[in-house]
């Protein structure tokens, strides 16, 4: 099976053309190899993506005959993705809400005037 459709049937990518552009950019590895969307793929390949920030690892532990559902995924592959990469993706979400409430946007005008106020306050 190709890996685009591999990834697509286990459920990392949800259309087979993401999965392909994927592979194209060079997100996906097999054992360790940048990879072409048409390569194929067999039972204990190792496969490392980069998705949304966090580099996926899984073990290809058979070929789906076609997309399964959610609960049958751990079938056809085993998730070696180390805790630290979720830890990490954690750790930027909060680094950035706390920076700027996410739905605040620009400051206003009365913002902007109490950020000048505030500075000059200061000097």
């Amino acid at each position: 099976m190709r890996i685009d459709k591999y990834l697509w049937c286990v459920r990392y990518y949800k259309t087979r053309n993401i999965a392909s552009i994927a592979c194209k950019k060079g997100q996906v590895r097999v054992n360790d190899i940048i990879v072409k969307p048409s390569r194929e793929v067999y039972p204990q390949d190792k496969i490392t993506l980069r998705k949304n920030q966090i580099n996926y690892s899984l073990v290809v532990n058979d070929i789906p005959p076609n997309r399964v559902g959610a609960k049958l995924v751990d079938i056809y592959r085993t998730d070696t993705t180390p805790k630290e990469q979720f830890q990490a993706q954690d750790l930027l979400k909060l680094a950035k809400d706390h920076y700027r409430k996410k739905g605040v946007g620009r400051p206003t005008k009365k913002d902007r005037r109490d950020i000048d106020e505030f500075y000059d306050e200061n000097e």
